[in-house]
């Protein structure tokens, strides 16, 4: 018969940790008070009795006598335990996946049917053997562990004195900060007070010299003796020079103006750059390499991903990433700092048409790296203006391909005429098939940017009117459609050869790897001037107030093309496509994005 497991007052595992301090004893649960120490605990009961309690409460010849009892325990076991899963059925099984005790329905039907599984009594005695291995292992090494808690206790020493160093060392390093503040202080307020002191004196001279204007007093009483004098000769000398400073007097009293400046601006200490020095105070270890911005990552759209790699990255606990905006007069703002567990993060709330500085430094514990190098980046000129390919309006699903997220664009034009080509014998003409966004625009300051496949041999991008647009994607078998000239398959009124200010639409052409700007009447219009290199990706500004369009190198967030359009109707993205190519809108910077890019 295969009995409950029972657990005994102590167990050897206890008795290694405890190195040998004796048991709390178990007193009796049953006697009057004062209660005895316990001398055996009833498993049937769950209770501890001396050896006069437990024959008063299991006399002999009646079934308590037959219940189970240990040594003095705590630790109460049910007898028998039951399945947590099928509460009427005992335990008789252990499953060797789960490492849990099962019963015999959990194999049958349960969730351990699949599972391998052995009798009680085969896992009671495994697992009893490599207990009582694991417990001979660590009664051999007791003096192993004495030897290491008497290391760590000395390290705790060694901690304790090297921190109260540490602190020495950085009280030394503030009270010398705090000895050039003073010094400096001292400094300043003394050139004050000698500049007050100085003003204070001029003005008390000024007045001096104006209370003697006043009646029986200084001058004016002198002058006022003077006027009493009867001997005309001696009159006539001392007027004379008196008659010369009542007149300077007199000059001063007109324009009057104080002898000193009551401003004390150029004393104002100028502590900015300093103040934010401080502020960057921190503990600093040559030991933690400095984090490296990667450009390549880093961009920004809507919101800024800032992406970074260090060397050491298993070696730092969290990096703290700044940024701050770059004011056209280059005044120094303060650092804005956000904590990042991982090696990116996405900012918002930047403003528009705005250089941002950015640069991160790694912490492992209290002690950071330097900064790493700053990145700048430039913001789009307007808020980003989010849209999708409309798939209704003018889509021709016989060349062009759009993904299910509507996002993607793809012209497989020429895949039927390569089909048919058998049976052609003549020239052929191939026409621009064009795809709109599924919003418009009507007031406001606008941005969006997509990516042109640099396989594409002719892409058009820009803005139209939704009147432009209803000519354009009249049917295809309206020959006065300008979609479908038969000389040339471009619109008539294309850009490229109409210069006129208020017309309704401005598309710039893309093709063959480059970005070519229209003809206009006021530059150059030789090949070389107007042929670019194409972008890694294109940004659109419109400002619909203003009737004025842009289109921007995305990388340096440069414009390359700028022109009036007619705004006076609703305007939409508009995209057009001939041959092989593809369309690709730039995804908004969230944090779904961030979780995205780190997935691929």
């Amino acid at each position: 018969m295969i009995h409950a497991m029972t657990w005994d007052q102590t167990t050897p595992i206890q008795a290694v940790l405890d190195f040998g301090s004796p048991p709390l004893a178990i007193m009796c649960d049953l006697c009057k008070p004062p209660p005895q120490e316990s001398t055996k605990s009833c498993m049937d009961c769950s209770a501890s009795y001396c050896n006069e309690c437990f024959k008063i409460y299991h006399p002999w010849g009646t079934i308590k006598a037959q219940h189970e009892y240990v040594g003095p325990t705590t630790n109460f076991r049910p007898k028998i335990l039951m399945c947590p899963e099928h509460e009427t059925e005992r335990i008789n099984m252990y499953c060797e996946l789960c490492r849990r005790p099962v019963c015999h329905l959990c194999k049958l039907g349960g969730n351990h049917s699949n599972h391998r599984v052995t009798t009680m009594s085969s896992a009671y005695k495994t697992l009893k053997e490599k207990l009582s291995k694991d417990i001979d292992y660590l009664i051999g090494k007791e003096s192993q562990v004495k030897s290491q808690i008497s290391e760590l206790n000395l390290l705790m020493k060694e901690t304790e004195c090297n921190g109260e160093r540490a602190k020495e060392d950085a009280i030394t390093h503030f009270e010398k900060l705090f000895d050039i503040l003073e010094e400096r202080k001292s400094s300043v307020l003394k050139a004050i007070d000698a500049s007050k002191k100085l003003r204070l004196d001029k003005f008390q001279t000024q007045m001096e010299e104006y209370q003697g204007l006043l009646e029986n007093n200084g001058l004016v009483g002198y002058a006022q003796e003077v006027l009493k004098e009867t001997d005309q000769s001696c009159f006539v000398q001392t007027a004379k020079q008196l008659h010369l400073r009542i007149q300077k007097a007199t000059e001063s009293l007109k324009s009057f103006r104080p002898a000193a400046q009551t401003s004390f601006e150029d004393y104002v200490v100028n502590t900015s750059k300093q103040t934010e020095l401080l502020g960057e105070l921190s503990f600093f270890s040559s030991g933690i390499d400095v984090p490296e911005i990667n450009e390549e990552e880093s961009k920004v759209y809507n919101n800024a991903l800032i992406s970074w790699h260090h060397p050491e990255k298993d070696k730092a606990d969290s990096y703290v990433l700044e940024y701050r905006k770059i004011n056209r007069d280059e005044e120094m703002l303060s650092w804005n700092e956000i904590e990042v567990c991982g090696t990116n993060k996405v900012i918002s709330e930047l403003e528009s048409n705005c250089n941002y500085a950015f640069r991160v430094r790694a912490y492992k514990g209290s002690i950071c790296s330097p900064c790493s190098r700053e990145l700048i980046l430039h913001t789009p000129p307007a808020p980003v203006f989010n849209f999708l390919f409309d798939e209704k309006c003018g889509y021709n699903n016989e060349h062009l391909l759009l993904n299910l997220k509507r996002d993607r664009v793809e012209s497989r034009a020429g895949f039927n005429l390569l089909l048919a080509a058998e049976r052609i014998q003549v020239g052929c003409y191939t026409s621009l098939d064009y795809i709109i966004g599924d919003v418009g625009i009507t007031k406001g300051k606008h941005f969006w940017a997509f990516r042109v496949e640099p396989y594409s041999y002719l892409v058009k991008a820009g803005v139209a009117s939704s009147d432009k647009l209803q000519e354009w994607l009249r049917s295809p078998r309206d020959a006065v459609s300008p979609r479908y000239e038969q000389d040339s398959g471009h619109d008539s009124g294309s850009e490229d050869a109409c210069f006129d200010s208020s017309q309704r639409f401005t598309l710039v052409t893309i093709g063959m790897k480059k970005f070519f700007i229209p003809k206009s009447p006021t530059s150059s219009n030789e090949p070389e001037n107007r042929v670019l290199p194409m972008p890694t990706s294109i940004g659109i500004f419109l400002d619909y107030d203003k009737g004025k369009v842009g289109f921007y190198d995305m990388d340096h967030m440069k414009c390359l093309y700028e022109r009036q359009v007619d705004c006076s109707h609703t305007m939409y993205p508009a995209f057009a496509l001939m041959g092989s190519g593809g369309i690709q809108l730039e995804e908004s910077i969230t944090a779904k994005y961030l979780e995205y890019q780190e997935d691929l």
